[in-house]
């Protein structure tokens, strides 16, 4: 709603700063702290939007989250029908599976938004990354990920929510 974000990431320094346009909130912090400012964070949310959350993200930062002994503040899980809580754009794309799954790239090129893979990085790219210690390059991809599963998301509710 206000094109603003923030990115949680880890990184060998402590890093705080925003995007050019303001619009983007950098933080660096190791896990465990990543952690807890998420569930801080999100607890002031009303709906949150991923995009295969429910198949990997959401497990894993609850996973995550008990490893490290951080509470979580809210169930990421909650009803996979009602998407008010939790709008997971690839079961809202596939109709919760009644249809072929694809990726996000493939999302973003069938509604003419950009990929964050557009700039030469994908996800499958993030782990060597990580080891190479660009950190600010895993940072920024992530930004482009969020800016598309906005827009998805914005295109999935004009023309797809009933």
């Amino acid at each position: 709603d206000t094109n603003k974000g923030k990115i949680l990431f880890q990184a060998d320094q402590k890093l705080d700063y925003y995007s050019p346009d303001d619009s983007i909130h950098f933080v660096s912090a190791g896990e465990k702290e990543i952690l807890t400012e998420f569930w801080k964070d999100i607890a002031y949310y009303n709906q949150f939007v991923t995009f295969n959350g429910r198949g990997f993200d959401c497990p894993f930062l609850m996973f995550r989250s008990a490893v490290l002994q951080v509470q979580p503040t809210r169930n990421l899980l909650p009803n996979r029908y009602e998407p008010s809580l939790h709008c997971d754009l690839l079961e809202q794309f596939t109709f919760y599976g009644a249809i072929r799954k694809f990726n996000l790239d493939f999302y973003c090129r069938v509604f003419g938004v950009d990929s964050p893979k557009a700039q030469g990085v994908s996800g499958g790219d993030v782990a060597r990354l990580f080891e190479e210690k660009r950190y600010k390059e895993i940072a920024d991809y992530c930004v482009r990920d969020l800016k598309a599963t906005s827009e998805l998301f914005r295109a999935w509710e004009t023309y797809l929510k009933v």
